[in-house]
């Protein structure tokens, strides 16, 4: 894993919002994955924001891209936000 990716997280009512910090590798990617994963169920959207972002590693990149393109297509619940946004989220998503 990059050694200074993190995730914040933060739920504002029905919402969860993931900041993401740090450099972006395939470790990285299968962390938020993760994170995903375990709160889809219990929120109406989740906002992952890309602003804190350094480095996006193509590995990790298309590791996420992969993974998350029938995840994203059975929640319809991901929004990216943030001046990175296009360069880590899969074509078709939700943008803000």
């Amino acid at each position: 894993m990059a050694s200074n990716f993190r995730i914040v997280s933060r739920r504002n009512g029905g919402n969860l919002r993931l900041n993401l910090i740090g450099d972006f590798d395939g470790t990285s990617a299968h962390e938020l994955l993760n994170a995903l994963t375990k709160n889809i169920a219990t929120v109406c959207s989740i906002f992952i924001d890309t602003n804190g972002l350094k480095t996006i590693y193509p590995f990790g990149r298309e590791i996420f891209r992969n993974y998350l393109g029938a995840f994203e297509k059975r929640s319809g619940r991901l929004v990216f936000t943030g001046e990175k946004k296009f360069a880590i989220a899969p074509q078709g998503s939700k943008y803000l």
